[in-house]
Parts: structure tokens; C-alpha cells; sequence
């Protein structure tokens, strides 16, 4: 057996390194029906409410043609479509919990599952009131545009910011997922919240699969979501990401470009 990494549940949640074993092996699988082999998630050797065995990964710098091979092998994962949005159990993203259903409905989903869901989580009254306003305001607007501006539902990590891909000499690895069907923009526009992963990353993906022309609109009410879960876990740092993607719900229900 490989070098091994033993990961220790500090959640507080008894079934979250379940739900990220998973997760990983729900990625490795639908990479390999992708027919992607350059991409690395690591193996589940064992795993149960208090301990995750996986396999070790000896990081190291990524280059840009490790980037390139993560960006082509991330677009041809989302180029398989899958049965429906959402997932068949709550997970979780990060520290929060991430609950799930299967819908027909994209912009249902995200509007309700992913933004009504942090929305009743804002712990202040007075911006848990204003946001929800938002969402009972234009909510409706906001999943007629989403459905609009998604092509099918893919497999997504769900938590796809620079912190869990790793690198080693070889090839990038996925970790630490947060597993659900969705607009692959989503996936997209969690890479670029803290950083982003590099011109080769983006230019790789768009030969597969391009972005679409409203990916930047798309990309700040998808990130809104990150921003929500980051207020509720770690404070005031965050409000302005989550009063900015508000405004940007606003100006899609007016219709502006």
C-alpha cells in the first residue's frame, strides 16, 4: 500500500469524513468515465466517524503544464452531463453544513438550497432580513436567468478553491470535495474567490469546454454563496462579498448587462 494520510474528524459532525470519502470516490469515478488520467484524487483506504485514511500526497509547486493538465481534465468532467441537480445526501462544505435534494431546476436549487440556505444561517437579524428580501424580491428572476445560462448538470468539487488542489512533480489532486451537480461555472468561479489557479488553468479549460459569455455575472452571484458561508463562519469580514453579490442579484432581475 502507498504512503498513507490519516486525517482526524474535528467537524463536530459525525458522518463529514463519510461524506468526503464520497466524495472522492464519486470524482475518481466520473473522471475515469471522462477518460481524464492525469488528474489525482486520492485513494480511501478506511473511513469512519472519527478517522480518514487516504492516500499521502508529497506537495510541491504547481507548473503551468500541471495547471494545463488540470484545467482540460476539469473541463471534460464537466462535460459529462449528469441525472439531475443537486445530490442524493447532505454533505457538507468546509465547517457548514450543505444540504441537498434532486431537482429539475438549476436556478431552484442554487436560489434555495445554496443562497436561501446561508440566508436563514446570517445570524443578524437585520442583514438576515435585508438578503431574504432579495431573494423573495427577485428570487424568481434569478433562477429563470440561471436556467437560462446552464447547459445540464455536472459533477462539481464544490469547494474548489486554490487550498484543496494539491501538486506534487506529477499531476494535481483534489481534495477535500463538496460534492453536488451543478452549473460547472460554479466550480469555475470558486477558483478565482481566493486567487485562482493561473492563465494556464483557464486558457487549458476553455480549449475543452469554453466559458460562457455571462460567466462574469454568473461568477458573482455563484461566488455569493461562498461569501455567505464565509460571513456565517468567520464574521464581518466578508459582509461587503455578500452586500456586493446582492447588488448583482438585483441588476439581473432588472435585466442589466
Amino acid at each position: 500500500m502507498a504512503e498513507t494520510h490519516l486525517k482526524q474528524n474535528t467537524t463536530g459532525y459525525a458522518d463529514a469524513l463519510i461524506c468526503e470519502a464520497e466524495g472522492l470516490e464519486c470524482i475518481a469515478s466520473v473522471l475515469r468515465e471522462a477518460g481524464v488520467a492525469g488528474i489525482g484524487v486520492p485513494e480511501v483506504y478506511r473511513v469512519d466517524e472519527t478517522e480518514l485514511e487516504i492516500t499521502a500526497i508529497q506537495a510541491s509547486r504547481g507548473s503551468d503544464e500541471i495547471l494545463e493538465v488540470l484545467g482540460d481534465g476539469l473541463a471534460r468532467l464537466h462535460s459529462l452531463p449528469q441525472q439531475a441537480y443537486g445530490w442524493s445526501r447532505d454533505n457538507y462544505i468546509g465547517l457548514s453544513p450543505q444540504p441537498n435534494r434532486w431537482c429539475q431546476s438549476w436556478g431552484e436549487f442554487f436560489v434555495r438550497d445554496r443562497l436561501g440556505y446561508q440566508v436563514s444561517r446570517v445570524r443578524d437579524a437585520a442583514w438576515r432580513s435585508r438578503f431574504q428580501h432579495v431573494l423573495d424580491e427577485h428570487g424568481g428572476e434569478l433562477m429563470d436567468w440561471l436556467d437560462r445560462h446552464c447547459d445540464h448538470p455536472s459533477l462539481l468539487h464544490g469547494d474548489l478553491w486554490s487550498g484543496n488542489v494539491l501538486f506534487d512533480t506529477e499531476r494535481p489532486w483534489l481534495i477535500d470535495p463538496a460534492i453536488y451537480c451543478g452549473d460547472r461555472e460554479a466550480d469555475l468561479a470558486m477558483t478565482e474567490l481566493f486567487g485562482g489557479f493561473g492563465l494556464q488553468f483557464y486558457r487549458a479549460y476553455d480549449r475543452v469546454y469554453s466559458r460562457t459569455p455571462g460567466y462574469d455575472r454568473k461568477r458573482e452571484v455563484y461566488n455569493l454563496y461562498h461569501y455567505l458561508n464565509h460571513y456565517n463562519l468567520f464574521g464581518d469580514g466578508y459582509l461587503g462579498g455578500c452586500r456586493a453579490g446582492f447588488t448583482v442579484i438585483e441588476s439581473v432581475a432588472r435585466g442589466e448587462r
